[in-house]
C-alpha cells in the first residue's frame, strides 16, 4: 500500500485533532481511527467516523435512558440473544464510516450491497492515480471445474508469469493512453498546448478494471455484519474477502460483544433446512439414513454431510 504525502498529512492532521464529547466513545476503535489498514498491493481500509457501541445495542433493545447498572455478562447475554434470534433493529443503532481504496472490479462487486451510503472518487472531476492491482502469483488460478464463479488449480510458474506480464502491460498501456487523451499535467495545465485534451468523463472509459478507485462507505452495524457474513466467508472472492477481513478487525475493536456473537452465530454457524434437520434427528435416533430416502437433493445431501464431517 502506498499513501501520497497529501493523504499522510490529512491522516496526521485528523489524528492530531481532539474534541470533548458527551457521547460514548470506544478507546480501542479510537486508536484505529483514521489509520489506513493495508489491503492488497495499493489498497486500504480506514475508519473515519462511528456512532454507538455495544451499550447502544443493549440500550435500544431495552429502550432505557442510560447504560444502567447491569453487568457486562448480562449485556453480552442480551446481545447474543438478539444475534441468535435475528433481532436486527438494535444493531442498526450503531453506524460506521469507512474510507476504502480498492480496484474497480472489487468496487463493482461490493456495490451490490445496496444498504450503505456511498460516495466514490469522481473520475469525471479528478484524474485517477496510476495504480492498478496485480495479484500475487499464488492467487492466479484457472477457472474452477465445479464452480462457475470460482477458481481452481493455481497456475504454474511460467503461466502465472505470462498472465502477470499481460495484466501489467495492458494496465500500463491503457493508463498511458488515458494520460495522453487527457493531455494534462498534475496542475491541470495542458502538456501539449497545441492540442485539446479529451474530457475526463470520456478518457476514463479506456482504463482497466484493476485500476484503483476510492470511496467513503457508511453503513449501520446490522448491514455491515450482513456484508461481512458474505464477504468474509471462505467462498468469497479473495480480493473482496481481504477487505472484509480488515474490516472485521475494526468491528472487533468497536463492538467486541456483538463481534463475538457474530462470529458464533453467523460466521461459525450453519443454517439447516427443515428437511436437513429431520435427517439429523433420524441419524441421532440411530437410523441409517441414505440420500435416496432422505428427501434431500444430491447437492443438499453432500452439503449436509460436509457440515457433519462425514464422507459422501
Amino acid at each position: 500500500m502506498t499513501l501520497n504525502e497529501q493523504q499522510l498529512a490529512e491522516i496526521a492532521a485528523a489524528r492530531a485533532q481532539t474534541a470533548t464529547t458527551s457521547r460514548p466513545t470506544v478507546p480501542a476503535l479510537e486508536t484505529l481511527l483514521f489509520e489506513a489498514m493495508p489491503v492488497l498491493d495499493h489498497g486500504f481500509v480506514r475508519v473515519v467516523d462511528y456512532m454507538g457501541d455495544d451499550a447502544a445495542i443493549v440500550q435500544a433493545a431495552r429502550v432505557s435512558y442510560g447504560r444502567g447498572t447491569r453487568r457486562v455478562q448480562e449485556d453480552a447475554g442480551l446481545i447474543r440473544y438478539l444475534m441468535r434470534h435475528r433481532h436486527s433493529t438494535p444493531f442498526e443503532m450503531c453506524e460506521i464510516k469507512y474510507h476504502v481504496k480498492l480496484p474497480i472490479f472489487v468496487a463493482r462487486q461490493w456495490i451490490r450491497h445496496r444498504t450503505a451510503n456511498v460516495n466514490e472518487y469522481s473520475a469525471r472531476y479528478s484524474i485517477l492515480d496510476r495504480e492498478f492491482y496485480l495479484p500475487a502469483p499464488q492467487h492466479l488460478a484457472a477457472q474452477s471445474v465445479s464452480n462457475r464463479q470460482g477458481r481452481g488449480e493455481v497456475l504454474g510458474t511460467e503461466d502465472a508469469a505470462r498472465v502477470l506480464d499481460l495484466l501489467r502491460g495492458d494496465a500500463m498501456q491503457t493508463y498511458d493512453h488515458y494520460a495522453e487523451m487527457l493531455n494534462e499535467d498534475e496542475s491541470g495545465a495542458p502538456r501539449d498546448p497545441d492540442r485539446p485534451g479529451l474530457a475526463r468523463e470520456l478518457a476514463r472509459m479506456n482504463l482497466t478494471l484493476n485500476t484503483y478507485t476510492q470511496w467513503y462507505w457508511k453503513t449501520d452495524l446490522h448491514n455491515l455484519l450482513h456484508f461481512l457474513s458474505l464477504r468474509a466467508d471462505a467462498h468469497a472472492q479473495y480480493e473482496i474477502r481481504v477487505y472484509a477481513e480488515a474490516m472485521m478487525q475494526t468491528v472487533a475493536a468497536w463492538v467486541p460483544l456483538a463481534y463475538q456473537a457474530f462470529r458464533d452465530y453467523r460466521l461459525g454457524a450453519v443454517t439447516l433446512s427443515a428437511q436437513m434437520l429431520d435427517v439429523v434427528r433420524r441419524m441421532i435416533s440411530g437410523e441409517a439414513v441414505v440420500q435416496p430416502d432422505s428427501g434431500l437433493s444430491k447437492r443438499e445431501w453432500t452439503e449436509l454431510l460436509g457440515v457433519l464431517g462425514r464422507e459422501a
